[in-house]
């Protein structure tokens, strides 16, 4: 009997080991290598060959990592998909650029120059955002200027014609899931609007200027994957709000950053379409303005010709 027990007991703690090692997950990152067993795992991502860097998964990872991450994925041929608005203010700027291989440093932080192993750099704000012109290696990005405002604007998928959607429950949705989800201070949450027309909904999220504690790009950057059918975290579950008597099903965002000092994107790298409108208002004008001079000078010269002749007379 003795010996029964003793073997039930070995049994039950080697059942119970592997269902601590088994529960050893990241839930924020979908990406990482967890070893030892719960509440002691220790999960590392990848970053490039051979270079792997531990993380706190109760945490958002940073954004540089997550995106050198992505980078070393698509090199070794990994997928990483799974198969009312406009801008708060005029500085605002938003990834026109796309994901790139940026520098990180031991914290996570993006290094204020960016250079993407080539010979052309910019500098970055705190989300890895460009917020210059690009330039030579000689660039000079003196430090890493923070983002202290992010706007989302959301669309969410068609709903049934008869039912509406109530404004208070979707701003209470909002902010349950920017707490739950992206772990996101309510506090910091400043306005959700909703335009029911355009289906739009935005969200205001600010801090005070000076407070490096969070990472607004951070969260920005998790919610888009999430909306972009890319999602890092572990839960694969769709992201929907709660409109009241039904949920709202989203299908895109646009991120607005602002940021503690305004960006200085001058008009050479515009795009062509937008450098083509600006010139031919701007020939539009000049061409307006010769028409009126060449008009008032045969006007001139009329009055003239009339003077002289009274004058004659």
């Amino acid at each position: 009997m003795k010996g029964f027990i003793l073997l039930a007991l070995a049994v039950f703690a080697a059942l119970q080991k592997q269902a601590d090692t088994a529960a050893c997950t990241c839930t924020t990152m979908k990406w990482v290598n967890c070893e030892g067993s719960s509440p002691n795992c220790a999960c590392k991502i990848t970053l490039d060959d051979g270079y792997r860097e531990s993380i706190d998964c109760e945490k958002l990872i940073p954004k540089c990592f997550l995106m050198k991450a992505e980078m070393f994925r698509r090199r070794i041929g990994q997928d990483v998909r799974l198969n009312i608005g406009g801008k708060p203010n005029e500085h605002a700027i938003i990834d026109n650029d796309g994901i790139y291989d940026p520098e990180c440093d031991s914290n996570g932080n993006f290094k204020a120059k960016q250079c993407n192993k080539t010979e052309e750099c910019w500098c970055v704000n705190s989300a890895g955002v460009r917020r210059t012109d690009k330039g030579d290696k000689n660039m000079n990005c003196s430090k890493l200027v923070e983002t202290f405002m992010v706007r989302l604007e959301l669309t969410h998928k068609e709903v049934k014609s008869d039912s509406k959607v109530n404004v208070e429950a979707l701003q209470n949705s909002v902010r349950n899931l920017l707490q739950t989800r992206y772990q996101v201070d309510p506090k910091l949450v400043k306005e959700v609007q909703y335009d029911p027309d355009g289906r739009y909904i935005v969200i205001d999220i600010e801090k005070e200027k000076g407070d490096r504690t969070v990472n607004l790009g951070n969260m920005a950057y998790y919610m888009e994957k999430d909306l972009k059918v890319s999602p890092l975290f572990s839960n694969q579950t769709a992201v929907q709000l709660n409109g009241g008597s039904q949920k709202l099903d989203l299908n895109k965002i646009v991120v607005y950053y602002v940021d503690e000092e305004r960006p200085t994107i001058t008009m050479q790298h515009l795009t062509g379409g937008i450098i083509a409108v600006i010139v031919v208002v701007v020939l539009v004008v000049v061409f307006g303005l010769l028409a009126l001079f060449f008009i008032n000078r045969k006007r001139q010269q009329r009055y003239s010709k009339t003077r002289n002749g009274e004058s004659n007379n």
